[in-house]
């Protein structure tokens, strides 16, 4: 998005520089990447003109340009002579987006460039360079230098796309005052054409036709600024539809009234159906796309691109102007599938104000009398204009839930209401509507952001209510969580919220959650889970040269497709080797106990037991394990499946953990529970004889259970005895909450003693 910064003027009164400005929008949420400002060509007068000793058509000029010290150019413009006052673009200057330099035209110096008036966008001559009146000053500038913004706009704000919505946050951002400007009302005159609407991807469709109007070039500030945002200005009618559209985000077209016939119908194509755009192409239809046709065929490609039949000219007499509202996802499709990107379908994608079609009509149409003459002889609608319906219910409580920062109430309606929100109070229930402009604020927590998008996020860290430690230490977010993956050496990865149906397809049962109209042909699902992402991860690293990685993702997943079906997953991924080979030690493959211990350190000293029965897909079905509270899943672990990893291409070996939804997890202790306590640790060491096929998990979970004192429970030594038996010898740590005796401590000894016999059919060894 380009826009200047005396049109921004229109809409804002400030006393901010360009600079300034931009430092505000930047702060705000909206970067701007370049401030320009440009160097305007200056009146030259010709002293010399010479013919091109290797040319027979350029001139060796010497201008003076206002400095005293006559400068050298090479021109081949026909009407180059001696005391003509011209434009010259000096080096630095950039016209039509070529930034003129100094250098050899057939080996002649020419130290800038004379300019058409094309070039100067002043209008479609280029038959030769300007002439300028006698009496204009040498040296002073020819146009209007405008200093331009440059804006990258996200998907999420269509509102950035005009300049009164830019305006508009600045506004709000104390950064001036917003101007209301008034634009006139277009009246209702009858005329002999309807509007006929046979599509719901069509709201509504307005009219109006200027009669006996006379083709003209536009006013000096329009073409200023459109020039200097890089459209090339046309004529009045046309520019004035483009200057609508930079200026309140309202696509629109013009057509020669005189090339329809007939009533203006918005219909699906027919499957097809051939339509040639006003540059020349031809494209083949399908009936999924929105033409605006009259009785004898196509006029438009509905928000996309105008036609060559009805297209307006130099020779137009009556004018029809057109404003609609159009489906972005039924633009989006058709933009998309014929390969075509204009900036009415760049504005309808994203979703335009449904309210200003109207509003635009008659800006436009006011802008085209003015410099074509004509009046108003017929108006015309299709459908109604429809102010989106959003309320949202907002306590101005949940600001300081969702932030830690504490915003009085009358600082927060201040800024919601200069956003344009109209905000409705019962006392601390407040009823917000969105202006219609802004079609991305629909639920509480869009509120909040747009407070502290205002309130300033460099602000945030000063008047937090919680430091970051102190909001890990009560559990907000996962910060926790990642904190304790990130201290056992594995690297965060981040994945889109999409996923690859084939991929899902290798390692889940639930059906892949198909999105309509994927980013890209290879994510095309909502993802139902992380594993998918991270398994490409780890196929293109080895693919790269680096099989050895260490990571985990935290995200969110979907369960379906109705609002709110989703929750926040975990998935830990260790492939190839455990560190690089070196002399000073051994070097090993991951394995799933590296995962396994992943989880033990997420279970925060908490019981849990093994299963290893019912592998998911993705999971080798002999080197797996769930571990359980009670019945409870909370997570599980595993070797890659090696159908699946065949499939992804996997070649090193790869293990797995997922805690598929972390609200399972226990939470670190506040920080006001004690962590350690008092009582000196006390160790107790136990060896049990149990059949071989038995889990030592299983005994470990056991004597684990036995006591609430017992904190740990480490397994040290295991072997074989023969006749089908083998030794497990572990040691318990028993964290005592009061002074224990001797006779305290035999009785816990004997509880685990009596436990892990009973349960796990096992026998202490007495030596």
């Amino acid at each position: 998005m380009k826009w200047t910064y005396d049109w921004l003027c229109d809409w804002l009164k400030t006393d901010l520089d360009a600079n300034q400005i931009a430092d505000v929008l930047t702060r705000t949420g909206l970067e701007v990447d370049d401030v320009i400002s440009p160097i305007a060509p200056i009146a030259a007068k010709i002293v010399e003109c010479k013919p091109h000793e290797n040319s027979d058509h350029l001139h060796v000029l010497m201008v003076d340009d206002g400095t005293k010290k006559l400068r050298q150019v090479v021109c081949g413009a026909p009407n180059a002579r001696v005391g003509l006052i011209s434009a010259l673009a000096l080096p630095g200057c950039v016209i039509e987006g070529h930034e003129i330099q100094s250098g050899k035209l057939r080996g002649v110096i020419s130290d800038g460039m004379m300019c058409s008036p094309r070039e100067l966008g002043i209008s479609d001559d280029h038959s030769g360079i300007i002439e300028l009146d006698e009496k204009t000053k040498i040296g002073t500038p020819v146009i209007k230098s405008e200093t331009v913004f440059d804006a990258g706009i996200t998907p999420n704000r269509p509102d950035y796309l005009a300049v009164r919505g830019i305006a508009r946050d600045l506004s709000a951002c104390g950064a001036g005052q917003f101007i209301d400007k008034k634009i006139p009302e277009l009246k209702p005159v009858k005329s002999a054409r309807n509007v006929i609407i046979k599509t719901d991807k069509c709201p509504t469709y307005q009219f109006c036709e200027i009669s006996g109007v006379k083709i003209a070039p536009s006013n000096d500030t329009i073409k200023s600024r459109l020039a200097a945002i890089g459209i090339n200005p046309k004529n009045a009618a046309i520019d004035a539809t483009n200057y609508v559209c930079y200026d309140l985000c309202q696509p629109m077209h013009c057509f020669d009234a005189d090339q329809i016939h007939g009533d203006i119908i918005v219909r699906n194509a027919t499957a097809g159906e051939k339509f040639t755009d006003l540059f020349g192409g031809e494209h083949t239809l399908t009936d999924a796309d929105i033409v605006i046709a009259d009785n004898d065929g196509i006029l438009a490609l509905a928000g996309v691109v105008g036609g060559a039949r009805g297209m307006t000219t130099n020779d137009t007499k009556n004018i029809l102007l057109e404003s609609a509202y159009f489906a972005p996802v039924s633009v989006r499709k058709t933009a998309k599938r014929l390969g075509i990107s204009t900036d009415s379908s760049y504005r309808y994608e994203r979703g335009i104000d449904p309210t200003v079609s109207g509003v635009a009509l008659a800006y436009a149409a006011d802008i085209i009398m003015r410099e074509c003459g004509g009046k108003i002889t017929g108006t015309g609608i299709g459908g109604a204009i429809k102010t989106p319906d959003v309320k949202i219910e907002y306590s101005p409580e949940l600001f300081t839930k969702k932030t830690g920062i504490e915003m009085d109430t009358e600082t927060q309606s201040k800024i919601l209401t200069g956003l344009g929100f109209a905000v409705d109070k019962h006392g601390d229930k407040w009823t917000i509507t969105p202006t219609p402009a802004r079609v991305d604020v629909v639920l509480p927590e869009n509120i909040v952001s747009e407070l502290v998008r205002i309130y300033g996020y460099d602000k945030i860290a000063e008047n937090a209510a919680h430091h970051a430690s102190d909001m890990a230490a009560h559990n907000d977010g996962d910060l926790w969580l990642k904190n304790i993956l990130a201290s056992r050496g594995l690297n965060e990865a981040e994945s889109f919220g999409f996923g690859n149906s084939a991929t899902e397809a290798l390692i889940y049962d639930d059906a892949p959650i198909k999105i309509l109209n994927p980013i890209v042909a290879d994510m095309d699902t909502a993802r139902r889970g992380l594993l998918g992402n991270m398994l490409e991860f780890v196929a293109s690293n080895e693919k790269r040269g680096f099989p050895d990685v260490n990571l985990f993702n935290v995200g969110v997943v979907f369960d379906g497709d109705a609002p709110n079906a989703q929750h926040t997953q975990c998935v830990i991924v260790r492939s190839g080797n455990t560190s690089p080979r070196h002399w000073t030690r051994r070097n090993r493959q991951v394995d799933i106990y590296d995962v396994k211990s992943d989880l033990i350190a997420l279970m925060q000293n908490q019981k849990f037991t093994v299963d290893t029965e019912n592998a998911p897909r993705w999971a080798h079905p002999f080197r797996y394990g769930a571990i359980y509270q009670g019945k409870k899943k909370i997570a599980e672990f595993g070797e890659l499946h090696p159908m699946v990893a065949r499939a992804l291409k996997i070649k090193t070996n790869v293990v797995i953990a997922v805690v598929d939804n972390i609200e399972n997890l226990p939470r670190p202790r506040r920080a006001h529970e004690p962590v350690i306590s008092e009582f000196q640790p006390i160790t107790r060491d136990f060896a049990f004889i149990v059949d071989n096929d038995f889990a030592a998990e299983k005994i470990v979970a056991t004597a684990r259970g036995a006591d609430n004192r017992i904190s740990d429970v480490v397994i040290f030594d295991a072997f074989d005895m023969g006749d089908g038996k083998k030794s497990i010898a572990f040691t318990i740590t028993i964290t005592p909450t009061e002074n224990m005796s001797d006779g305290d401590l035999m009785n816990l000894q004997n509880s685990v003693i009596k436990s892990v016999e009973s349960k796990c059919n096992a026998k202490i060894r007495d030596k």
